[in-house]
């Protein structure tokens, strides 16, 4: 199951969903205020391709990434 990011247009959240692959995106709610209106973002990617192999980015496994994925 995928996670995607979203925000919320009301309060201005951020917020991960584990979703499956029937949930819609419209039945996806604002955690802090309830909301309905909710766009999805773009994500970074979490893996790197570098010589030979796929490797994770260094911190990407600590939590200490921001919100955007971005560095």
């Amino acid at each position: 199951m995928p996670i995607h990011e979203y925000v919320c247009r009301d309060c201005k959240k951020h917020f991960e969903v584990l979703t499956t692959s029937a949930q819609s995106s419209e039945t996806i709610k604002c955690p802090k205020c309830k909301s309905l209106d909710v766009t999805k973002t773009i994500s970074a990617s979490n893996f790197r391709i570098g010589s030979g192999r796929p490797t994770i980015p260094s911190g990407a496994l600590s939590g200490c990434s921001s919100k955007s994925g971005f560095s």
